[in-house]
């Protein structure tokens, strides 16, 4: 496109809108714009943090050791009644 056409289309958008409304049109675009930069960097923080070594479980660790459980009376009488 050349410059006198650039003009003409500006100066149509400019009628049919006006200076007030094309003014606040302007500003919510560098709104949104800027917006979408700081996502976009926000972003990227988000993955090199999520790419930094995390700590890992040792594998040679020993196990945990658990108390052992003991039923319920009333599950150990319910046992029995039923094989008798």
């Amino acid at each position: 496109m050349e410059m006198k056409e650039l003009l003409i289309i500006l100066v149509v958008v400019l009628v049919v809108f006006g200076a007030k409304k094309l003014r606040s049109v302007g500003e919510d675009l560098g709104h949104a714009v800027r917006g979408f930069k700081k996502a976009m960097n926000e972003g990227e923080q988000e993955e090199t943090a999520a790419a930094s070594p995390r700590h890992q479980i040792r594998a040679d660790a020993p196990d945990a050791d658990f108390p052992e459980t003991k039923a319920a009376p009333k599950a150990e009488a319910a046992k029995s009644e039923r094989s008798a």
